[in-house]
């Protein structure tokens, strides 16, 4: 109980903070989304060996956060919901990759455990960089970004509605949650017989309940521009952000970490 009200709470705080009037969050929301999907680019184009080389990308979401006004143990904890899965993809490489590789003069490390570290890295970074738009922006303004940037609008819609659907999922976990504790008050977790039934009525009873608020805003003349989206336009700070960033990702890219120590030595 305590966790789902724990998740509703941090989805509602999100919402919140994406109103805040910091320098990140009056930025234009097309300028930060290009800056995240070019650092996720970035992130994804390194090979599975380069793990010292993702290291320094720690820096725009660190840069971000601060200038954001952001509590970092808020969105750490954040970032901790999606780490079992990021270890859980990883875990198996040190057992199936052979091989030794070379970190230093006298030192060498499985090849495995190299995969697995980078692909944490990159799972991390790539987490912490989409709570930080999110966070920094809203769902409202990302799905402006989106219709000015030409995105099919059911695809915008969808996207916009899962997002404010999810809290109506957990909602319904909650009351079933709720229910089965007054009915068996003495047991301290849900049945494992019962888990596929209760999820089944879970997302029925979502769908029910998002089918008839949909209708409810269509009678009301709903259209996605009515979204509570306002059409923003991009000015020169706004420009200079997105080119700083593309600039220092694009140079980084070209010349990473490696190539440094080798012009040093």
């Amino acid at each position: 109980m305590k966790k789902i009200d724990q998740t509703t709470f941090h989805i509602r705080l999100f919402d919140e903070r994406s109103k805040q009037a910091t320098a990140i969050h009056r930025l234009h929301p097309i300028s930060k989304l290009f800056v995240t999907l070019a650092y996720l680019f970035v992130i994804a184009s390194f090979e599975k060996y380069d793990v010292f080389e993702l290291v320094p990308l720690v820096f725009y979401p660190m840069i971000v956060t601060v200038l954001a006004s952001l509590p970092f143990r808020s969105l750490s904890k954040q970032m901790l919901l999606a780490l079992p899965f990021i270890i859980g993809i990883g875990i198996t490489q040190p057992f199936f990759v052979d091989g030794d590789i070379a970190l230093f003069k006298q030192m060498t490390i499985s090849a495995g455990w190299i995969i697995f570290f980078t692909l944490l890295l990159k799972g991390i970074l790539t987490v912490w960089a989409t709570l930080l738009l999110f966070a920094t922006t809203g769902a409202e303004k990302i799905g402006a970004a989106l219709i000015a940037l030409r995105i099919p609008k059911p695809l915008v819609l969808q996207f916009l509605l899962t997002y404010r659907y999810l809290s109506l999922l957990i909602e319904e976990a909650k009351r079933i949650r709720n229910a089965y504790s007054l009915r068996a008050p003495r047991e301290k977790a849900i049945r494992l017989s019962i888990w596929a039934t209760m999820i089944g009525q879970m997302l029925l009873r979502s769908f029910d309940r998002a089918e008839r608020i949909y209708h409810a805003m269509k009678l009301r003349g709903f259209t996605i521009e009515q979204y509570g989206m306002t059409q923003q336009k991009m000015n020169v700070i706004d420009v200079a952000y997105l080119c700083s960033w593309m600039v220092l990702f694009t140079v980084y890219r070209l010349f990473p970490l490696s190539t440094w120590f080798e012009v040093i030595q």
